[in-house]
């Protein structure tokens, strides 16, 4: 029974992977902050086949004791400071979490286990201000955030960690993908809430920000697996992951009202508190790389995306 470590568990992916690697016959090892208030409602039903560490990315002598201990075959730091507005806010605790966190699970590795495989959760907003159209593997990075600064600088740290010490790492570059387990602070989620809300009468507007800006949206379901088999290669590499399809925040939005009967242009508003300071306009993925070397492909398109999480969301209300 292999063993993987994963940092960031409780959220979105992590619960999406650890759910993947069980059925995969796994030994999964789950690190979570030391929290007053329990966060596990994304692996509650799993919670049983899950073991639950404390460490904190912050903290390197919890990250080598955890892969001293347990001596994972694969890590997968999928911990981040990941919500791009909020970067701005706390720049300094982004660069933390989110470039720092990585290269000190890097080291722990380094120090207490380095045969251990190592994923990296690198992302699109890396490339920011994007210097061509689609975006590969070989795409010059111009983040545009504190987040995607440090994203670039955990990207990096991953490159040099596997070419000066010869650890098996490797980053997925993965465009945006969501799902119904999203936080309701990110702008798909909070489409899709706020167009269930107005469905059931419980609000008559929803305020957005810039509703032109351009995004490569799959489901986080599908792309999991991409993560899995990356480490099942012969040699680490890093890899596009995307759909290969761009949509306008507005086209999410016709999509998201439009599948429950509603023409969104009589609730959304566009309010300016909502804007970035610094703007990235258009995202699309090149995922070619990953197709031919990996044999993925995404299975969600992008329609049943937005259905499945609005189907999701007014199940929830209505339940409520």
């Amino acid at each position: 029974m292999p063993t993987a470590l994963i940092t960031g568990i409780t959220g979105q992916d992590g619960s999406y992977l650890a759910e993947f690697l069980l059925d995969k016959g796994y030994r999964v090892i789950g690190m979570v902050r030391r929290s007053s208030t329990v966060t596990y409602q994304r692996i509650r039903h799993i919670q049983d086949k899950v073991e639950i560490i404390q460490g904190d990315l912050h903290d390197q002598s919890s990250l080598v004791y955890a892969v001293e201990t347990y001596k994972p075959d694969e890590v997968y730091n999928l911990a981040a400071q990941s919500f791009v507005p909020t970067s701005w806010n706390q720049p300094v605790l982004t660069g933390e979490v989110t470039a720092l966190g990585a290269t000190r699970i890097l080291e722990a590795i380094r120090m207490a286990n380095p045969k251990a495989r190592f994923y990296q959760a690198s992302s699109s907003e890396m490339f920011g201000k994007v210097m061509e159209v689609p975006q590969r593997e070989t795409t010059p990075f111009y983040p545009r955030s504190p987040y995607g600064v440090a994203k670039v600088y955990g990207h990096w740290i991953t490159v040099n960690y596997r070419e000066s010490y010869d650890l098996f790492a490797c980053s997925g570059i993965l465009f945006n993908h969501e799902s119904p387990r999203r936080g309701l602070e990110f702008v798909t989620r909070k489409i899709t809430h706020g167009a269930a809300m107005i469905k059931l009468g419980l609000a008559n507007e929803l305020r957005l920000g810039n509703l032109e800006s351009r995004r490569d949206w799959g489901f986080a379901g599908d792309y999991v697996e991409v993560m899995w088999r990356m480490l099942q290669q012969d040699a680490p590499d890093d890899y596009v992951v995307g759909t290969g399809e761009t949509h306008s925040v507005r086209e999410f939005c016709e999509a998201a009202f439009g599948c429950i009967g509603l023409d969104y242009n009589n609730y959304v508003v566009q309010d300016e508190r909502f804007y970035r300071p610094a703007e990235v306009d258009l995202l699309v993925s090149d995922p070619s790389k990953a197709r031919e070397v990996l044999g993925w492909e995404c299975k969600v398109c992008f329609d049943d995306l937005v259905e499945l999480m609005v189907k999701s969301d007014l199940e929830v209300l209505q339940s409520a």
